[in-house]
């Protein structure tokens, strides 16, 4: 069920022209875990471009600290 609320509200996001200008930690981490997965960094073109680097530990997340070096 979370997956698919999740699956909604990126929907939703990805369909508003304010979600490509989204650069925010906390607009983009819309399930508010406190971490940027690669499904809410797609909103982002350029972010999602560097997300690989941006990962340092692998983790297929970025946290606050990893998104604020992009």
């Amino acid at each position: 069920m979370k997956t698919i609320q999740s699956t909604l509200v990126l929907m939703a996001l990805a369909s508003s022209s304010a979600a490509f200008a989204a650069t925010d930690f906390d607009t983009l981490d819309v399930d508010g875990n406190g971490a940027v997965s690669l499904a809410e960094a797609s909103v982002d073109a350029e972010l999602l471009g560097q997300f690989e680097e941006l990962d340092t530990n692998q983790d297929g997340e970025l946290s606050q600290d990893e998104f604020s070096k992009a």
